[in-house]
């Protein structure tokens, strides 16, 4: 009873009937406190369509908004937020409806508000949400607002988008151009980022190309251009092309490495070869300044053999150990063998003599001339040498009686030859040659002590001077001598006592102390310190035995693998391939100098002689890969000729000698290298006479595009001249005509997207002015059927007169007409009047029937080409007139002026025409040929 009470006196917005709800809420005022109260309330309520009534009744915008993510499927609500955010209904201020539409996501909302919206900035925050392309698409080409449609079309950015903007978009043409213009840029930055991967591309290409060439002079030049190029490029490369740019960049390195390591090889090799030759200089420059000393010396002793003999030894060691490394020169070469010619007549005068030495003192002794002669004939003595002192006793004994010492002259020359001397012994007291000095001195002093001249006094006082000197030099060289004789024997005691060392380093340091011991000469020298010191190197000496056993045996080794490898060398220069490239040549030199080099140390006996054999031969190879290179160098000349010939030859066209002198640089490339210090020559030659001719490549495409740019540039003009020429008459048609001949004149055009626009452009002028001509030409037509609309009236009432009473009369044009019939009409016009007495009267249902068919007929046929349709009852008569049309248009092709005419003149040929037939037709024959007649504004 209590609940029945409650509903019976509860308000009726309260009702459980949700329709008795909504008609209790279409009676609340929201003006009032309690009835606004009830239309909120009824916003919680459970029906959507109450609660959407009660906030629009309440004008809550806020609260629909919040509402509405929960009742997007259903259309009242949509409707209602989009017109009261639009600002058609409620009265929701702009700043909360702006507040409002950011806070909206759902793309439907957002679309009408950018459609229906009530002010700019409103649509402008909606559009600024949308990020559907489709949507923005919609908005561009449909909405109202020319600053959102633009907004929008610039946010389109993708190439399908743009294109179906263009499409759609007609109403806007500022929307068509943003869309044109970004299409157009987008279709440019695809084709530049398309060409600059292509470029990319071709970069890589020769990079990696370059990376498998062999070195050449510009070689690191070319590498760094294409580097730049590269760097130039600013699209990023993939990751496959990074990886091949940076091997193709470490391959290029690598080359250049190698080059920069074989020069500073061979620089290297430059520098030992000319310390190999100094050392070879000085030793030579020893050796001969000892024998030039023998042959001035005062006498010869056992001392100056037993030096030259150490000095002999010395110099083989020094001059072999050189020549394993780097073979001498063919001027030293024969200076070593001069000298050594003359060691071996020292030496061999030196056995004879001391084979005869002791007869000859004994003869001396007791005076027996006779067998001294003998004995001394015997020793074959030669006259370049200075004898020993008793040989020249001896042969002073068996001259005493056949000569007399004659007096010396002291002329000027003599005296300057003798200051000349002096001079050398200065110089040698300088530098510290004792060994030379003191022999110098011991053969000065006799001669200029001899001259008695008072000339030769000045020559007397400076040789005691330096006599003076000469004693100082002796006794400094005791005293450093002396201490420095009792270190080397204390270092090579301890060397020989040391059991640690290896035999290689003992071996060396005992032969660098034994040659510093040597070096000392006769300075402070004692039996003790020499007996000590030979003790120890005898005990080393015992040492190395086995090593210097193995050491033998490994020379062996190595001599026989030099003597293989000069074997295969001399089998490889028997038969030299014909075709042999120098730099494989070259490569089998360095290797082969390389083994020779790793093949030592070889045996004394016979590294001279093997070394002599591969000197040869390397001599021999070398000149293999000179001739090789000449011939080379002598091809490459030809192919410098060649590109000189195509470069002047104006006979055979650019492109061809283009394509030839590419041929010509991969044969270059294909040819090898010419000679050392040419081939750069060469190469600079070729690649002017190229760069000359591809130099008139490039001043000929430029010339041609030069040509281009003004044969667009008139086609340009004459584009613009068609599109501001609008024709005003059909008699116009020469001057399109004339446009057309001067365009054809200009063709072709060159291939690029600008001449396709241009032709794309001028074929739509030609096909509009031509459109235009044809409705000029069908307006004139028109008139003229107007001008002889009396001709046909007087027509019609003449066959109304002959329907009703039978009586055939003509019409007279000229007399209806104020002016002459237009020919195109004369035939028609007499073809009516003999109608008029051909056919009987009354018309017969056959012939009422032909004669109105074909006024359908004409009437359809007048609809397509005024209108373009007909109606759906003459449907099958467009089907016939459009096969009949087909048949025709395959023979020849009527234009639209002359169908209208054909039309006109069977029209006026028709007849006799019943009234009732002509009435029926004649108001909508008017409507077409009025259509017909309308001509566009220019």
């Amino acid at each position: 009873m209590h609940g029945l009470l409650r509903r019976l006196f509860a308000p009726r917005w309260q009702h459980p009937d949700p329709e008795v709800r909504r008609q209790a809420l279409q009676r609340l005022n929201p003006e009032q406190a309690e009835q606004r109260q009830a239309l909120q309330s009824l916003t919680q309520d459970s029906d959507s369509q109450i609660r959407l009534a009660a906030l629009l009744a309440l004008d809550d915008c806020v609260g629909l908004v919040n509402a509405y993510p929960h009742h997007q499927q259903e259309e009242t609500w949509f409707n209602a937020v989009c017109q009261r955010l639009s600002g058609r209904e409620g009265h929701t201020d702009l700043n909360q409806r702006q507040t409002l539409v950011e806070q909206i996501e759902e793309p439907r909302v957002l679309s009408a508000v950018a459609l229906q919206g009530d002010n700019l900035n409103l649509r402008l925050i909606a559009l600024s949400k949308l990020s559907d392309e489709n949507d923005l698409i919609h908005q561009a080409c449909h909405n109202g607002v020319a600053a959102v449609r633009h907004q929008a079309a610039e946010r389109i950015e993708d190439e399908e988008g743009l294109k179906r903007l263009l499409k759609e978009a007609r109403r806007d043409r500022q929307v068509v151009r943003l869309a044109r213009e970004r299409l157009n840029r987008l279709r440019s930055d695809a084709q530049w980022l398309e060409a600059e991967e292509q470029q990319r591309e071709t970069l890589l290409n020769q990079l990696e190309q370059h990376a498998r060439a062999p070195w050449e002079p510009l070689y690191g030049g070319r590498f760094r251009y294409l580097e730049r190029q590269w760097e130039q490029l600013t699209q990023p490369p993939s990751v496959e092309q990074e990886q091949r740019f940076h091997q193709a960049v470490l391959n290029c390195r690598k080359t250049l490495h190698d080059h920069e390591t074989q020069e500073q090889a061979r620089q290297q090799s430059d520098e030992r070869r000319e310390e190999a030759e100094n050392t070879r200089e000085q030793l030579l420059e020893g050796i001969e300044e000892t024998l030039d000393g023998l042959r001035h010396a005062s006498a010869m002793t056992v001392q100056d053999i037993d030096s030259l003999r150490a000095q002999r030894q010395l110099l083989g060691q020094r001059w072999q150990a050189l020549s394993d490394i780097h073979p001498p020169s063919e001027a030293m070469r024969q200076r070593y063998t001069l000298a050594i010619q003359h060691y071996d007549q020292c030496l061999e005068a030196w056995q004879r003599w001391c084979a005869v030495s002791a007869p000859i003192e004994t003869a001396l002794a007791s005076g027996d001339h006779a067998t001294l002669a003998t004995l001394i004939s015997e020793c074959q003595w030669p006259d370049t040498l200075t004898p020993p002192a008793l040989l020249g006793r001896a042969l002073a004994a068996c001259n005493a009686d056949s000569t007399a010492p004659s007096q010396p002259t002291e002329d000027s020359t003599t005296l300057e030859a003798h200051g000349a001397e002096l001079d050398t012994f200065e110089h040698l007291l300088e530098r510290g040659a004792f060994k030379s000095a003191s022999r110098l001195h011991q053969r000065l002093k006799p001669r200029i002590e001899a001259l008695e001249s008072p000339a030769a006094q000045p020559l007397k006082t400076r040789l005691k001077h330096l006599a003076a000197r000469l004693a100082e030099l002796r006794d400094w060289r005791g005293f450093v001598a002396g201490p420095k004789r009792e270190q080397l024997c204390a270092s090579i005691e301890a060397l020989a006592n040391d059991l640690y060392m290896a035999e290689e380093a003992l071996d060396r340091h005992h032969r660098q102390l034994v040659k510093e011991w040597k070096s000392l000469g006769d300075a402070a020298a004692n039996r003790e310190q020499s007996a000590r010191f030979r003790s120890a190197s005898d005990r080393i000496h015992e040492r190395l035995a086995p090593w210097r056993d193995q050491l033998s045996k490994e020379r062996e080794n190595n001599l026989k693998a030099r003597e293989a490898l000069c074997d295969q060398l001399e089998s490889l220069l028997a038969q030299p391939a014909e075709d042999a490239d120098p730099d494989v040549l070259r490569q089998i030199r360095d290797k082969a100098r390389h083994q020779w080099r790793h093949y030592s140390p070889v045996p004394r006996e016979g590294s001279e002689a093997v070394g002599r054999r591969f000197g040869t031969i390397r001599h021999q190879l070398q000149a293999l890969i000179d001739q090789r290179a000449e011939t080379i160098a002598s091809k490459k000349r030809e192919l410098i000729s060649q590109v000189s010939a195509l470069r002047s030859d104006d006979s055979q066209p650019l492109a061809q000698r283009i394509h030839l002198t590419k041929q010509l640089q991969q044969q270059w490339r294909a040819l090898g290298r010419a000679p050392k210090g040419e081939e750069q020559t060469l190469w600079k030659t070729f690649r002017h006479e190229c760069d000359q001719l591809f130099a008139q490549r490039d001043a000929h495409k430029n010339e041609q595009a030069a040509r281009q740019q003004q044969q667009l540039d008139e086609m340009q003009t004459l584009i613009d001249e068609m599109d501001s020429w609008q024709p005003l008459e059909a008699s116009e048609s020469a001057t399109l005509e004339r446009f057309i001949e001067q365009a054809n004149q200009l063709e072709p055009l060159p291939r690029n997207r600008r001449s396709e626009g241009m032709q794309r452009r001028m074929s739509g002028i030609v096909r509009a002015r031509r459109e235009r001509l044809n409705r000029l030409a069908v307006a004139d037509t028109v008139q003229q059927w107007h001008a002889i609309m009396p001709l046909v009236n007087a027509h019609l009432a003449a066959d109304q007169r002959y329907l009703s009473e039978g009586i055939p009369s003509d019409v007279d044009a000229q007399t209806v007409l104020d002016t002459s019939l237009p020919s195109a009409f004369n035939q028609s016009h007499n073809a009516r009047n003999q109608q008029r007495h051909s056919v009987a009267v009354p018309l017969s249902d056959a012939e009422h029937a032909r004669i109105a068919d074909s006024l359908a007929r004409l009437r359809v046929h007048l609809s397509m080409l005024a209108v373009g349709s007909v109606r759906q009852s003459d449907e099958p008569l467009r089907l016939a007139i459009q096969v009949e049309r087909l048949n025709e248009g395959f023979n020849q092709e009527r234009s639209r002026d002359q169908e209208v005419i054909d039309i006109l003149v069977a029209l006026l040929a028709l007849g006799p025409m019943p009234a009732t037939l002509w009435e029926a037709e004649v108001e909508e024959l008017d409507n077409l040929l009025s259509r017909l007649a309308r001509v566009p504004l220019p």
